[in-house]
């Protein structure tokens, strides 16, 4: 790594560029899901907002047990025993899919938007991979060391293209050869005939080639184990896209690569982002990926989305202390003697009877106050129409009157808190991206190869 780049941060006139890009394709309120396990019910994901505008990428970021990926599963209808997701609407938007819901479920259609668990289980699967599709953390684990890659980038396209002379299961949008009802019921009829097709397997071709893979058509007969990490990863972007879906869930997609390959992964999905226009929704814990790529971002701690925003919002001007604690553990690369700021002590105890009904930040705040014995709810933030935080600060300004005293969660088990001295909490610059009022190189790096903000994983 040799410094942090100086791109600047996507811009809300490169969103406006995107056809539509103000009506949400994706929209989710209050969800929630639970564990149910022998130690107790945990509150993995509680009362989250999320809304996705058409063509932007939606970022959301936070530590290790935050929540984020039990997000990305809820949304993706993923969530198995002992989970289950106890409340909450997700609201997608689709006029061919509408149509076909309204007649026999037309409680869960509001215009041309579908509630998506009001339908029946049979339905939400069917829009997995034409409607949407995840790249998951591990490529390894994902794909079967038994077949080779080009198979099972060719069995997802199969999938789809079966999928799509079903009734009522979406649209299909691909402008391959059509899959016919006949050519369905044949397959069907016929057990000696191949699942994968020749079309489905050119097409899982050209789907390599769009990724980057050199040599596709060869490479499509190769194994997992011969592909190295960043191959792997692409193909499994190959694989998400076989649907050409609206909306990419991307979980992680940089872990465990090298710096220069993860740059490529984010070079290709800002590429892909851009050629299709789909919504990508990004889960990640490194704020340079966020900074690089992302629109808008919600800031994820405890099962909660406690601030989110534009990028300029959360990183210029961000309100609660955990925002600002993950933008302060960044280095500064021109001041590599200076000291970083860790956030001390840990993710709290998710599970319910440990949770209180308070700000789950407290223990580990720098201002924390009375207020923060109660549970905050969400506040808008002056000066934006996007921006918005769970935090008292919003409303209230942080006097030492009314501040906690240091050993106030001394009781809690694994508790910590910082120094409250006037100088701590006293407000300083935070870093943030490039071209936004702050200096380029306290930014986080811009080509994804920037170190984490606020943990490791």
């Amino acid at each position: 790594m040799t410094g942090f780049a100086t791109r600047s941060i996507r811009t809300s006139k490169e969103v406006s560029e995107v056809p539509d890009a103000s009506e949400d394709v994706l929209r989710v309120e209050d969800l929630s899901t639970q564990f149910f396990t022998a130690e107790g019910q945990v509150n993995a994901v509680h009362g989250i907002d999320v809304r996705l505008e058409r063509g932007e990428v939606f970022g959301i970021v936070g530590e290790s047990g935050s929540g984020k990926s039990v997000t990305a599963r809820s949304i993706m209808d993923l969530i198995e025993p002992p989970g289950e997701i106890t409340d909450g609407e997700i609201w997608y938007r689709n006029e061919e899919f509408a149509e076909a819901v309204v007649e026999d479920r037309p409680e869960a259609v509001d215009g041309t938007a579908v509630e998506l668990r009001s339908v029946a289980a049979s339905t939400r699967e069917a829009l997995r991979g034409r409607s949407f599709s995840m790249i998951f953390q591990d490529p390894e684990s994902s794909f079967n060391p038994s077949l080779t890659v080009g198979e099972q980038v060719a069995e997802a396209v199969e999938v789809q293209r079966r999928a799509s002379a079903r009734p009522r299961s979406g649209r299909a949008r691909t402008r391959r050869p059509e899959y016919s009802f006949g050519s369905y019921a044949i397959s069907m009829a016929l057990p000696s005939s191949e699942y994968v097709t020749g079309e489905s397997r050119e097409r899982a071709i050209e789907l390599l080639e769009l990724v980057g893979i050199p040599d596709p058509a060869e490479r499509a007969d190769e194994y997992p184990h011969e592909y190295s990490g960043g191959m792997l990863q692409r193909a499994m972007i190959a694989q998400a896209l076989a649907g050409e879906p609206d909306v990419l869930v991307a979980d992680e997609p940089t872990t465990a690569l090298d710096v220069t390959i993860q740059a490529q992964i984010l070079d290709l999905l800002e590429d892909l982002q851009r050629e299709t226009g789909m919504t990508v929704l990004l889960i990640t814990h490194n704020l340079g990926v966020i900074a690089r790529m992302c629109d808008r971002v919600g800031v994820m701690y405890a099962g909660e989305i406690v601030e989110r925003g534009t990028l300029e919002d959360v990183f210029d001007r961000p309100v609660h202390p955990y925002t600002k604690g993950l933008l302060d553990s960044i280095p500064a690369v021109e001041d590599s003697g200076g000291r970083l700021q860790p956030i001390p002590g840990n993710v709290p105890s998710l599970l319910d009877h440990e949770m209180g009904d308070r700000c789950y930040f407290a223990d580990r705040c720098p201002k924390a106050m009375e207020e923060c014995l109660n549970h905050p709810p969400e506040f808008d933030v002056a000066g934006s129409d996007d921006h918005a935080t769970k935090c008292y600060l919003a409303e209230v300004e942080y006097t030492e009157s009314r501040a906690l005293s240091k050993d106030y969660f001394a009781d809690e088990a694994g508790s910590e808190t910082w120094e409250r001295s006037v100088a701590d909490t006293e407000e300083e610059p935070h870093r943030a991206g490039p071209g936004t009022g702050r200096e380029a190189e306290s930014a986080p790096s811009r080509d994804g190869s920037g170190p984490p903000g606020g943990e490791s994983e």
